[in-house]
Parts: structure tokens; C-alpha cells; sequence
């Protein structure tokens, strides 16, 4: 890890993201976003650039018309 001001804790990233904790560590656990770890505590940390990507991917899947309405 290069700078920490590049990570948020768990805590920070589900706020970011609108969802809670327990639901980013599924997201973890099914590889559909990546962690890291503090080296001293192993706290989960979290890319600010990955959110950044996870939510432009949320954005276009809501853009996309449903197979139901059409």
C-alpha cells in the first residue's frame, strides 16, 4: 500500500455506497469487489478508485431497459 488516503475502512465504503457493511463483505466473499488489508490491525480497506468503478457499473446496469418491459 502506497498512500492510505487512497483506502476508506468498511465503514466509510458501505456509506459511500449506500449499502451496509455486512453487504460488502458478500460482495468480497464473491469476488465482486476487491479488499485490502491494514498490515497492522487487518482492518478491510477499500480502493476509493474501486467504489468510483463499482458505482459507474450500478449507473450503466440502470440504464439498460429491463427484459420485462420489453
Amino acid at each position: 500500500m502506497r498512500n492510505f488516503s487512497e483506502y476508506v475502512t468498511i465503514k466509510d465504503a458501505a456509506e459511500y455506497l449506500s449499502v451496509s457493511a455486512n453487504t460488502l463483505r458478500n460482495w468480497e466473499a464473491s469476488g465482486k469487489i476487491a479488499v485490502h488489508r491494514n498490515p497492522m490491525n487487518g482492518y478491510r480497506l477499500y480502493k476509493i478508485n474501486d467504489l468510483q468503478m463499482l458505482l459507474e457499473e450500478i449507473e450503466k446496469s440502470a440504464k439498460k431497459p429491463s427484459r420485462s418491459t420489453l
